[in-house]
């Protein structure tokens, strides 16, 4: 089943093909910001079986568009995948197949995409010929390459999943991604890859078997030689995980009420350090950058949420985050006024309790006087909580 995805955040497009690129079957073949590009689209391929549509997007709204794609006769089927559940009764005016409300969850997106299955169509002749020539470049067709490297490192286009054919050449396209763009001499690459002079032939042979690997889905000729050296130049710019991590990380300078949702989805996007457990020497400096970063916008997105007194969400993250870096004062500063603010006492000394034990188990040291002074006044005001209900805290 050939599926676009269309939403104003490059955030979504990564979280929904991550999704559903593990159900069986389906082809991403076009990821849209607006709907003006969507629609030429589909226009150009009806063929398009399925189609995810944000409801708020500056410009056309999904609703509007429905309606267009209604008017015209457009044989796709779509799916609201919004955070406003008000609008469910008139999306099914609309003849919408189904309405998902943010969070996304994978049984959801599930349950969604066997219903576009059980109403699906046969393409007509008119279709056919369109569906053969599908391959071709779009405004974000199945070129569009959608590239995971937060806890993994996965390629894929709507042909399907990069297949990687050994470990090394696995490493070789993650070190030349991260230099994308750039020429890499040979010595450099057997330097840093292969730890050393006298493996050229062994760069040879990874060389080969990343084009390989590369072939299935068109990519072949991503990887250039020029001048004794490599570079990766994938085209039309892919959706890659990391690059809009950081790019809305630092968008997203204040977090508030007015944009709690979007930096939620943002969180969304880091599901693993870089390039995950596969550890490369050469990229420990941007690994621990990157997760320098997540815990620093986790931190920045709890506070926000403790401020709105959603105390749920900023705890889920939280704990997520203690989980990662047990050692993270900061992440258990916060964790101790949830508990306190709660008025959950027990709570409070099982963190800080368990911090304590922690610290001296692995480092052999005690907490700090400024964090065992915090406890103490955390303590004292979850006491004092039925006569001075009106007390704030700071952390």
């Amino acid at each position: 089943m050939k599926v676009i995805l269309i939403d104003d955040e490059r955030a979504m497009h990564l979280i929904m093909s991550k999704m559903l690129q593990k159900l069986p079957g389906i082809e991403i073949i076009g990821a849209f910001t607006d709907t003006q590009s969507a629609a030429a689209f589909l226009n150009e391929n009806p063929d398009v079986e399925l189609a995810f549509v944000d409801l708020s997007m500056p410009g056309e709204t999904g609703m509007e568009f429905a309606a267009r794609m209604e008017a015209v006769g457009c044989p796709t089927q779509l799916v609201f995948v919004t955070s406003h559940k008000e609008y469910a009764l008139e999306a099914y005016d609309l003849s919408v197949l189904d309405y998902i409300v943010k969070p996304v969850t994978q049984e959801r997106l599930q349950r969604a995409v066997s219903r576009a299955t059980k109403h699906r169509r046969e393409p007509s002749q008119a279709e056919k010929p369109a569906k053969e020539s599908s391959g071709g470049t779009g405004p974000a067709g199945s070129s569009t390459v959608v590239l995971t490297m937060l806890g993994d490192v996965a390629v894929s286009t709507g042909a399907g999943r990069v297949k990687w054919i050994s470990r090394k050449c696995t490493e070789l396209f993650a070190y030349l991604l991260l230099h994308r763009g750039k020429r890499i001499p040979r010595s450099r690459l057997v330097a840093d890859i292969f730890a050393g002079t006298g493996a050229d032939s062994y760069l040879n042979t990874t060389v080969y078997q990343l084009r390989k690997s590369l072939e299935p889905l068109g990519l072949r000729d991503a990887l250039r030689s020029e001048n004794d050296g490599y570079a990766l130049e994938l085209g039309n710019e892919p959706i890659t995980d990391y690059v809009e991590f950081e790019r809305q990380t630092r968008e997203l300078r204040s977090i508030h009420e007015g944009n709690v949702e979007a930096a939620l989805l943002v969180e969304r996007l880091y599901t693993g350090e870089l390039f995950g457990d596969r550890a490369y020497v050469w990229a420990v400096h941007e690994t621990e950058r990157y997760s320098a970063m997540h815990a620093s916008f986790v931190l920045r997105l709890a506070e926000a949420l403790i401020a709105m007194n959603d105390m749920t969400t900023a705890s889920r993250l939280l704990l997520k985050l203690n989980e990662r870096n047990p050692l993270d004062e900061s992440a258990v500063r916060l964790l101790m006024a949830i508990h306190a603010r709660s008025g959950d006492k027990k709570g409070l000394n099982a963190i800080y309790t368990g911090y304590v034990r922690l610290l001296g188990r692995e480092l052999g040291i005690r907490p700090s006087n400024e964090l065992i002074l915090f406890f103490e006044s955390l303590v004292k005001y979850v006491s004092e909580k039925q006569r001075s209900s009106g007390k704030s805290i700071g952390y």
